[in-house]
């Protein structure tokens, strides 16, 4: 997603909408632990003046990754809005905003859209099924997988004294 300024100028105070399919796979070798990317859907408009050219868009699309306790493959759903903003000179433009500085004659988007993509893989994600034929074992001798909802179910037999201790002292209050 490469425009020259001299073909985004056609479009000054213009409607210049955006509706584009386009393959970022190359991001796998920035994150090993996205094992496919979907092609991104991208959305939207440019507004363009005569000092700089900002991009509304929206990302649609998926990235396959391992879930953090199986390693089984998750779909997770990439739905992303954003707003990008490139000034055409080196101006004194002031703006609340984080803006780009154009160098040359080209503006190329497809750098942003991969940090944008990366940003988005989280730190852990879970597949809903945790009995998945590839899933790593939940559990082996002498170990088990605990889950948050079950720790609170489960007590130590070695500390079942100990709660007995603190409802003696409730009732005898």
């Amino acid at each position: 997603m490469k425009w020259t300024l001299s073909q985004l100028q056609k479009y000054r105070n213009k409607d210049f909408l955006i509706d584009e399919i386009v393959r970022v796979d190359e991001i796998i070798q920035d994150d090993p632990t996205i094992r496919e990317v979907s092609p991104m859907h991208i959305t939207g408009r440019g507004d363009i003046d005569s000092t700089k050219v900002t991009f509304h868009l929206k990302i649609e699309g998926y990235l396959i990754l391992p879930c953090s306790r199986t390693l089984v493959d998750v779909k997770l759903p990439i739905n992303v809005e954003t707003t990008e903003t490139f000034l055409l000179q080196a101006s004194v433009y002031e703006t609340e905003e984080e803006a780009y500085q154009v160098n040359g004659d080209v503006i190329d988007i497809m750098p942003i859209l991969r940090e944008i993509l990366l940003l988005e893989v989280p730190m852990q994600v879970f597949c809903e099924d945790v009995n998945h034929e590839d899933a790593a074992p939940q559990s082996g001798k002498d170990w088990e997988v605990v889950h948050e909802e079950d720790k609170s179910k489960k007590m130590d037999p070695r500390l079942a004294g100990l709660a007995k201790f603190f409802d003696e002292n409730n009732s005898s209050s």
